[in-house]
């Protein structure tokens, strides 16, 4: 846990141990055998199926069911992980009612989609349980790359060149890989270590090096890792967290959601974390959604989330928005803050009603607080990087950056959705793209 200074109120072991381990369990529990048969005999096995449209990986979706109903689930998982090496993760945190659940035939004429995620993870955990890679590393093409960032881009690049023969070291700023999955999703969303473990397991086709604690513009120069490597491919994420820009920022009890997040997926002992007793985050994004329940879930009495927008403009889902009030989060939109009160440490958030279009109404409302949680969004950050677009890095194509032999993908490329499974959709691509370059050159 960082070492941060704590405003009053803000505290550890609200809890007893059993209700931590109740509160922090599974979201969905995995399908049992007789489950995944049943579910997956519910697939009409479209011939023209829109899920697999709306599946960023382009996972044939119909396939793996049709293999998981035939009793195979291990060819249902090389099925998936050949289009999403991180299909384990994917299945556990993917928005799959927006995306291929709400696509699904069964969806539109019944209200009921085909659990695909459920199934997805049913079929990958299968193959995981027997401990082997589905993949084999082709002949050494003696071709070096360089990947930066370790998190569901970066690694689903660097799998995808290994598998081609490539020698590929995958540079991360953090002390494990694992990006987003392992630092910055919610708890319960991926029990058990799962992100570390699936890491692992991807390494399992070899050729990747990981090198931790290299940070670019820090340890790494862009320019060096040209000069010292045939590719260069950036997953870094969105390393910077966006300021509220109000007066008393810098107040105890204020923090960034991320950091909070952070923390509580690295702590071996829950009960450790200080949480506030009325917690405030501002948000209304995924972030805000998995600090707010969290937040809520480790013993906070009261957990606002407040979006200066309607809810139909958060980015959240309304499955998580759902979620969020059924753990008691209370969601407030239309309001953004415009003071922070307290003698040194927070005490009160001031915010104001805005109109659809933002605008001021002059109304406004305070909320008690000990802790606040900033969820307004993240920048790129980095010295020598190739030319931007909006803040990111501008790509054309499979993920061309404007420098040769840099290629971009994940959260810091412009254009994406900011999902665990785009990221890896446009990792994949551009290792594909890599590898010709690689060939022709």
């Amino acid at each position: 846990m960082r070492d941060r200074t704590l405003a009053p109120g803000v505290q550890p072991a609200r809890l007893d141990p059993q209700q931590y381990h109740e509160n922090f369990s599974d979201l969905h529990a995995p399908l049992e055998g007789h489950e995944a048969l049943v579910a997956a005999d519910r697939c009409y096995f479209c011939h023209d199926a829109p899920c697999i449209t709306a599946c960023p990986t382009d996972i044939d979706i119909p396939l793996f069911i049709r293999q998981i109903a035939t009793g195979t689930p291990e060819a249902a998982a090389q099925t998936i992980l050949s289009q999403n090496i991180l299909g384990g993760m994917c299945a556990r945190v993917c928005p799959t009612e927006t995306l291929c659940e709400q696509a699904c035939v069964r969806e539109a004429a019944e209200g009921a989609p085909v659990r695909i995620g459920q199934l997805q993870r049913y079929a990958t955990d299968a193959l995981m349980a027997n401990d082997v890679h589905p993949f084999t590393r082709a002949a050494p093409t003696g071709k070096r790359v360089a990947v930066v960032g370790a998190g569901p881009a970066g690694l689903s690049c660097a799998h995808r060149l290994a598998m081609k023969g490539h020698d590929v070291t995958v540079f991360d700023g953090r002390a494990k890989p694992g990006g987003l999955n392992e630092f910055g999703i919610a708890a319960y969303k991926t029990v058990d270590s799962f992100a570390e473990r699936e890491v692992a397991w991807l390494l399992g086709i070899g050729g990747i090096t990981i090198e931790t604690g290299q940070r670019l513009g820090r340890e790494l120069s862009l320019e060096a890792l040209r000069a010292d490597h045939d590719a260069v491919f950036l997953g870094l994420g969105l390393g910077g967290v966006n300021a509220l820009g109000l007066d008393a920022e810098k107040r105890e009890g204020l923090s960034d959601a991320v950091d909070f997040i952070a923390d509580l997926r690295q702590t071996d002992d829950l009960s450790r974390l200080p949480v506030g007793r009325d917690v405030v985050v501002i948000g209304g994004g995924m972030t805000a959604i998995d600090a707010a329940v969290q937040a809520r879930l480790l013993g906070a009495l009261n957990v606002t989330l407040v979006y200066r927008r309607g809810r139909d403009r958060m980015n959240a889902s309304v499955f998580e928005q759902d979620l969020a009030t059924s753990k008691g989060v209370r969601i407030i939109t239309n309001a953004q803050p415009v003071a922070i009160h307290g003698n040194g440490a927070v005490r009160e958030v001031e915010f104001e009603f805005t109109g659809d279009d933002l605008t001021p109404t002059g109304h406004r409302f305070r909320l008690s607080a000990d802790q606040v949680l900033r969820a307004i969004g993240q920048r790129l950050e980095g010295d020598g990087l190739p030319e931007l677009e909006g803040g990111k890095i501008r790509v054309s194509g499979t993920g061309r950056t404007s420098l040769d032999r840099v290629w971009a993908g994940g959260d810091c490329a412009a254009g994406g959705d900011d999902l665990t499974v785009t990221a890896v959709a446009e990792g994949r691509d551009a290792a594909e793209d890599i590898h010709i370059s690689l060939l022709t050159s």
